[in-house]
């Protein structure tokens, strides 16, 4: 039997490791499939407090991680495939393993939207990113799309002025979705080519390895076209990782889990932290600031059970 069980290890389930772990709680961290969270996946981050030249994001998950096993937080590999939390103890399944725990913190993060294309999945890597952070450097000089018309593919865009020589931005209408500060900058910058009513059908080159060129559809004529670049960036935003808890925790309409004073969510002794409950925010800094409010949650919520 667990006092607390951590489904995540970004950001938000480890600093909830951290407090937990220090409270006396022997948390259990369920590393997921995405270990590390999207941090694992960046590399320098320049905006976390107390690094004033940055640090890379492996590194500070690491770091993170090695501060929570000594105080005593436990880590175990792999994905919970059923929750069950309908009873107390809340019973979780690992493929055939079973774990009951008094407390749950969901700190499963989100995943990057991707278009769905076979050529996509197999470029993925090799051309096609979802992080202009992580691989903007790998194209210095070059020319680059983005996929999508929201904050998420502006503010990709944008970063990846810093490297490429020309940022085409695919939108499958003729005007953005983003934030109008974000439009305005986007639309300004001279090195940005909006590249309207049109969608991404197929990714050239997979027998090369590499991306050579897009081919679009326009989305009034129904003409296709070949359009050349060197890398594809998707920004069509993120999906919350939470299909485990259909039907059982309450969720807004795009799957995020709606969390109350605080951490709580609407399963007393279930506390949701991270980008699994945040839509709006999604830094490593307030990641990591629900995920100490889940665990003072947790550890109040046992406290109060005696």
């Amino acid at each position: 039997m667990r006092n607390v069980v951590i489904i995540g290890s970004g950001c938000a389930g480890l600093t909830a490791a951290i407090y937990a772990a220090r409270a006396n709680l022997n948390p259990l961290v369920i590393r997921g499939l995405e270990a590390g969270g999207q941090l694992s996946l960046t590399t320098l981050v320049e905006n976390y407090p107390g690094f004033p030249k940055g640090v890379q994001g492996p590194e500070l998950i690491e770091m993170m991680q090695k501060q929570a096993a000594e105080f005593g937080a436990e880590f175990k590999e792999g994905d919970v495939t059923r929750a069950d939390l309908s009873r107390r103890p809340f019973l979780l399944e690992l493929g055939k393993e079973q774990i009951e725990t008094k407390t749950l913190i969901v700190a499963a993060g989100a995943s990057a939207k991707l278009l769905g294309l076979e050529s996509e999945k197999r470029l993925l890597g090799h051309g096609v990113s979802t992080c202009a952070t992580c691989d903007g450097y790998f194209f210095r000089g070059k020319e680059v799309a983005v996929v999508g018309g929201g904050d998420t593919a502006a503010e990709e865009a944008l970063f990846l002025t810093r490297y490429a020589n020309r940022v085409s931005l695919i939108h499958r209408r003729d005007q953005l979705r983003a934030s109008k500060i974000m439009a305005d900058r986007l639309l300004r910058n001279e090195k940005i080519k909006p590249v309207w009513n049109s969608v991404v059908v197929d990714i050239l080159d997979p027998e090369k390895s590499e991306v050579t060129g897009v081919r679009l559809k326009n989305t009034q004529t129904g003409e296709e076209t070949l359009y050349p670049c060197d890398g594809l960036f998707i920004g069509i935003g993120h999906s919350p990782n939470t299909a485990l808890f259909k039907g059982q925790l309450e969720m807004d309409e795009l799957g995020y889990l709606k969390t109350r004073n605080g951490s709580k969510t609407n399963i007393p002794g279930v506390f949701a932290a991270g980008d699994v409950q945040d839509r709006t925010y999604r830094q490593a800094v307030t990641a990591a600031g629900s995920g100490c409010m889940a665990a003072m949650d947790a550890e109040r919520f046992l406290e109060a059970e005696g």
